[in-house]
C-alpha cells in the first residue's frame, strides 16, 4: 500500500462514530492520531476544544506570503455502524476498493489532505500561501466543529473533503430541520367524539406538506435542481385506548442557494394556518439550520481547482450536489470554498461503505497540485 492508503487504513480502524449517536465514542482517538501524524513530521499543530475530549486538530505550514491562507478541512466523525453488513473497523481491500465505516465519508479525503500537506514539508517546499489543515469534529450531527473553526478565521480559499467523485463542487443545498406539533384533546377511546385526535389531524398536515412539495419542483437551481422536503420522524399518542392529544413530525427541508431558512419557516407557518380546525405550529427552537453554498465560478479557488483538474485529465466543469457539508459555514465566514474528494456520496452511510483506491490516489495528487498552484 502507498503511504496515503496506509493512513486511510489506520483511520478506518479507529472508531470515531459521533458521540451523539448511541454507543459512539466520539473523535478523541482519531484527533490524537492526526496530531501525532503531524508532530512526527515536525509540522506545527494546535487543538480547538469543541466538546470535552473532542477537539478540532489544526496543522499549520507557513507560506511565502503570511497574509494569505488556504484551508483544507475534513471531518473526523462518522455516522453510526448500526445495520452494517461488513466489519466496520476492519479496512478490507477487495477489487480495488477499501471497505469500512468512514472510508468514503470522509476519512479518504482526510488522508489525502494530510499527505498533501506533509509532502510539502518533507520535500522542503514552501507554498505561496500559509496552509491550515483542520480535522474537524461533529459534521455528521450539528456542525459544531466547523462553527468553532470559523471563529475569527480568515483565509483566501478553502477545500472541504467530501465524496464528490473528483469533481469540484461549488454549490450545495442547505437544510432546515424542524418539528411541527399538532395539539388535540385527550379522551377515552370509547367516546372519541369527546376528544380531538391529534394524529388524524396530523395526517391532514402531512397531506398539505406533500401537496406543497409539488410547488418546489417548479423552482430550480442550475447546479443543484429543486428544493425538497421529507417527513422523516412521527410520534404521537400514549396508548391505544386514548384519543391522542399530541402528535409531532420532524421535517428535513433542503434549501436552494439563495433561499433563506427564515423564509421557509414562515412559508410552513402560513401553510399550517391555512388548514382549518387544527391547532399546530413550527416548534422553536428549530432543530438545524444550514443555508446553501454558492461559490462564484470566477473565484480564485474555483479557477485554480478547474485548472488543476484539467491538467490531470479529469472533469474540470464545476458542479453542484444535493447534500450539505462544512463548506457552507466556511463560505458564510467569508472564505471562498469548494467541496472535493474521492468516492461517491451514494456509498456514504451505507451498510457496506467503501472507497475506490484509485480515486484516493488521484485526490492526493489534486490536493498537492492545488497547494503548489494557488497564489
Amino acid at each position: 500500500m502507498s503511504p496515503v492508503i496506509e493512513t486511510l487504513a489506520d483511520l478506518v480502524r479507529i472508531n470515531s462514530v459521533n458521540s451523539s449517536y448511541e454507543g459512539g465514542p466520539g473523535e478523541g482517538e482519531i484527533a490524537a492520531y492526526v496530531k501525532r501524524f503531524f508532530d512526527q513530521r515536525g509540522i506545527e499543530t494546535s487543538e480547538q476544544e469543541v466538546f470535552p475530549g473532542r477537539p478540532n486538530v489544526i496543522a499549520r505550514l507557513p507560506g511565502r506570503d503570511s497574509s494569505r491562507r488556504i484551508v483544507l478541512e475534513a471531518h473526523t466523525d462518522t455516522v453510526s455502524v448500526k445495520g452494517m453488513t461488513i466489519p466496520p473497523f476492519e479496512p478490507t481491500i477487495r477489487d480495488g476498493k477499501m471497505y469500512g465505516r468512514g472510508s468514503c465519508d470522509t476519512k479518504a479525503g482526510l488522508a489525502t489532505m494530510m499527505h498533501a500537506l506533509a509532502s510539502l514539508k518533507e520535500e522542503g517546499i514552501t507554498s505561496q500561501c500559509e496552509v491550515l489543515l483542520a480535522a474537524a469534529v461533529d459534521e455528521e450531527y450539528s456542525y459544531r466543529g466547523v462553527v468553532r473553526l470559523c471563529e475569527g478565521l480568515k483565509a483566501d480559499a478553502a477545500i472541504v473533503a467530501e465524496p464528490t467523485e473528483l469533481r469540484a463542487v461549488i454549490a450545495t443545498k442547505g437544510v432546515l430541520r424542524c418539528r411541527i406539533v399538532v395539539h388535540g384533546r385527550s379522551a377515552h377511546s370509547s367516546k372519541p367524539h369527546l376528544g380531538v385526535n391529534a394524529i388524524t389531524h396530523m395526517a391532514r398536515v402531512i397531506a398539505a406538506i406533500e401537496a406543497d412539495n409539488e410547488r418546489m419542483t417548479t423552482i430550480t437551481h442550475p447546479l443543484v435542481g429543486h428544493g425538497t422536503c421529507n417527513v422523516g420522524v412521527i410520534s404521537g399518542g400514549v396508548q391505544v385506548n386514548f384519543v391522542p392529544d399530541r402528535c409531532a413530525i420532524e421535517i428535513d427541508r433542503r434549501l436552494l442557494p439563495g433561499e433563506r431558512a427564515s423564509d421557509a419557516v414562515a412559508h410552513y407557518r402560513q401553510l399550517l394556518k391555512s388548514i382549518d380546525g387544527i391547532t399546530t405550529d413550527v416548534e422553536e427552537p428549530l432543530l438545524l439550520v444550514d443555508e446553501a453554498l454558492d461559490t462564484p465560478a470566477e473565484s480564485a479557488v474555483v479557477k485554480t481547482a478547474t485548472r488543476v483538474l484539467r491538467e490531470m485529465g479529469l472533469n474540470a466543469e464545476p458542479c453542484g450536489v444535493p447534500f450539505g457539508c462544512d463548506a457552507s459555514k466556511l463560505s458564510r465566514a467569508g472564505i471562498p470554498s469548494i467541496v472535493f474528494g474521492p468516492g461517491s456520496i451514494d456509498r456514504a452511510h451505507t451498510a457496506d461503505e467503501y472507497i475506490e483506491l484509485d480515486q484516493v490516489e488521484r485526490a492526493y495528487e489534486f490536493q498537492r497540485r492545488f497547494l503548489l498552484s494557488f497564489a
